[in-house]
């Protein structure tokens, strides 16, 4: 395990990123990682966070996940995916539009559950489990809403001018929702281990995270039929991000979080998307290697 560090620097340079990790026995407690206390931006990652306040909230008898919420059409945040792509209203429930936010990270979705709990029952349930680094600066309504100020005129399409990429405040751990792996993979560990919530929902929780559709970063590295991956992916300009669970047959059960940053600019960057499971796979198996 001493040379997994340099394995793991080598592959994130040679992806053109910069890269953190952490990953973790959830069980023993053996742990792997690179710059693991970095302060990181998380992006769509700290939806994880808003799901465990749901839930802990639901568990209190606070919220009825069944609740029926309404959503117009002129009400919805930006992004490709779910409600925000959709073009009449809808109702749905509290738990299907959690469904939404981890599956295809839908950012409508994610912005009416941080409405129904509160941001600072968000920041209150990560302090309860012991998240010091891990805090929620703003909505992820606001959090477009500052890139679009901070890109000024030129649009969406000023997001691959460097010169506009430096000055988002959004891609800045100190100004924006952030975290750091190892605080992530304590959360993830939390959500396996039934400590986050009650034992029935953890289990819908974990169910939630597998049914994320992106296969292409943490999933990527086990392509395995027996080995099962749950995650939630976080992106913005040159940021790339995962935080998973990978399960094994045998029942060992990894949790591993990576954060990246890309020196190009380019919406579309394979090698970087995929460097994720590369990593984490070099993590995992330096933890699953006879000592």
């Amino acid at each position: 395990m001493t040379t997994t560090p340099i394995r793991l620097q080598d592959a994130f340079a040679e992806a053109g990123v910069t890269g953190r990790l952490h990953a973790v026995d959830i069980d023993s407690g053996a742990e792997v990682g690179v710059g693991a206390d970095q302060p990181v931006v998380t992006a769509s990652v700290h939806k994880l966070c808003v799901l465990v306040t749901l839930h802990e909230q639901a568990a209190a008898g606070r919220v009825d996940l069944t609740e029926q919420i309404e959503c117009p059409p002129e009400d919805r945040t930006s992004g490709p995916t779910g409600l925000a792509a959709m073009l009449d209203p809808v109702r749905m429930s509290l738990r299907d539009a959690a469904y939404l936010m981890m599956a295809v990270s839908d950012n409508t979705a994610a912005e009416l559950l941080l409405e129904r709990v509160g941001l600072d029952a968000v920041n209150a349930t990560t302090a309860r489990l012991g998240l010091t680094r891990t805090r929620a600066v703003h909505s992820f309504r606001e959090m477009f809403a500052s890139m679009r100020e901070d890109a000024g005129p030129g649009g969406a399409q000023a997001l691959t001018d460097p010169y506009v990429i430096a000055r988002l405040r959004a891609l800045d751990p100190a100004r924006t929702n952030h975290s750091t792996p190892r605080d992530m993979t304590r959360l993830l560990g939390a959500v396996w281990r039934d400590e986050a919530c009650t034992p029935e929902h953890g289990a819908a929780m974990r169910r939630v995270l597998g049914l994320q559709v992106w296969p292409h970063r943490l999933a990527a590295g086990f392509p395995f039929d027996d080995v099962h991956v749950a995650g939630k992916t976080g992106s913005l300009p040159t940021v790339r991000n995962e935080v998973g669970v990978v399960e094994y047959p045998d029942g060992g059960r990894y949790a591993v979080a990576v954060f990246t940053r890309a020196a190009r600019t380019a919406a579309t960057l394979p090698s970087a998307d995929a460097v994720i499971g590369t990593a984490a796979r070099i993590a995992v198996e330096a933890l699953r290697a006879p000592s």
